[in-house]
Formats: structure tokens, sequence, C-alpha cells
């Protein structure tokens, strides 16, 4: 049986990709392998939720701070908020201020830390993981 033909794809040290909108509510989320690059997988994300209202602030973590991610959320209605790498040659400004409230991401994730299986990374394969996540997010939902 071919495992990949049916979603069921083995995957080394997965990586969680998340756009949240507050440190309970999950938007969108997709896994990627543990060797592929954050921001290709974060721009992949950004299409896939789409379009949104019109001014909305993205916070975003250092890995996905790219001129190419940065355009494109603005093509989609959001607002990026992001810091420069240290080593930018050109850096831009940004809202320190709002850029601070990046921590409700964290929490999102440390939330998932309370279940073993998820923070492990127990599963090795990707719908199974991706089954606990979702049964994570109902089970925050109802408490």
């Amino acid at each position: 049986m071919n495992a990949a033909a049916h979603g069921m794809r083995r995957i080394q040290a997965p990586r969680l990709h998340v756009v949240a909108a507050d440190d309970k509510v999950a938007i969108g989320f997709m896994l990627s392998g543990g060797n592929a690059a954050d921001a290709p997988k974060g721009r992949e994300l950004l299409v896939r939720v789409g379009r949104i209202q019109e001014g909305v602030a993205l916070l975003m973590d250092r890995a996905y701070e790219g001129k190419v991610t940065r355009e494109l959320a603005v093509s989609l209605g959001y607002h990026p908020v992001v810091s420069p790498k240290r080593n930018r040659r050109e850096p831009w400004s940004y809202d320190k201020e709002l850029y601070k409230k990046r921590n409700e991401v964290e929490r999102f994730f440390r939330r998932y830390k309370r279940f073993r299986r998820i923070c492990t990374r127990y599963d090795k394969l990707d719908r199974m993981f991706v089954t606990f996540i979702h049964m994570g997010l109902i089970h925050d939902a109802l408490h």
C-alpha cells in the first residue's frame, strides 16, 4: 500500500505552522517536514487562509520576515508586523508595542504542550498528528 497516496505520509519531526486569532483560536494551520524552511510554508498557509478584512495586524515570527512573505500579507489585506532580522541591510520600522502581543501566539503553542501526544510529536503519520491537533482545539473550545 502506498501510504502517501492515502494521506498517510510519514513526516520526521513535523513542524506546525499556525495563523491564530489569539491564544485560543486557530484560523488555520498546516504541517511541514522538519527540514522544510518556514517562510515558504508560511506563505502557503496565508494563501490557504485567504483574504481577510483590510488592516488586520499579522504578528509574525522572524522566520517569516522576508520581503516576499510581507508583500503577500499586504496583498491579502493584512498589516504585517514583524521585526527585521539584525543582519538586514535595510531594516524597516514596525509597531513595537503591537509586536509585543506576539506572545499570544506563543501562549497558543504553550497551551498545546499540555497534550503529550502533540508536544512530543508521538505520531508518525501526519494524518494522526493533525487529528490530535484538532482534538486539542476542540478540547480547548469546550473548556
